[in-house]
């Protein structure tokens, strides 16, 4: 039996997404599903978000809006730790206005899974390390084959000269 806690997911999802999204919230979700069921993750929990957030914003004034800036800081500082990228996913833009002035933007993915164990956050998806991509489905795949994440398993099998 492993000493590794039962994580906990959570699944960020965009409410206004582009075609066939939908269909690959749905399956994710529906995977989730099937996990808790095998107990393989402890439970999973849906978060809906926007598009984009604005540190300027009045949404990110709300309980909402620091939800989200803080938990999108939190995947950052873990792949900081992790030597992984999330630029390619958590990309920041300029938006011009002529109502307001202009204001940075972060664009939020479609999707993104955090991974927590014993309340530490343990993995991110989607993540780049390198030329490769871990994807959602890549960490769902090898949550039902009971085995860590692709980078931890890459770590410990770099070897050091």
């Amino acid at each position: 039996m492993s000493d590794t806690p039962t994580p906990h997911i959570e699944l960020y999802v965009r409410s206004l997404v582009p075609d066939g999204a939908h269909e690959r919230q749905a399956a994710v979700i529906e995977r989730l599903e099937t996990l808790d069921q095998n107990d393989a993750i402890e439970d999973f929990s849906v978060i809906v978000w926007g598009k984009q957030v604005s540190r300027e914003s009045a949404a990110a004034h709300t309980e909402e809006g620091r939800y989200i800036l803080n938990r999108v800081a939190e995947f950052k500082q873990w792949a900081l730790s992790n030597n992984v990228s999330l630029e390619s996913f958590y990309q920041t833009t300029e938006i011009s206005s002529e109502i307001t002035d202009d204001y940075s933007a972060m664009i939020l993915p479609v999707m993104g899974l955090a991974e927590y164990a014993g309340g530490e956050l343990q993995h991110v998806a989607p993540c780049t390390n390198g030329d490769v991509v871990h994807t959602i489905m890549d960490r769902l795949e090898r949550l039902e084959a009971g085995e860590p994440p692709a980078i931890e398993q890459e770590a410990s099998n770099a070897s050091i000269v």
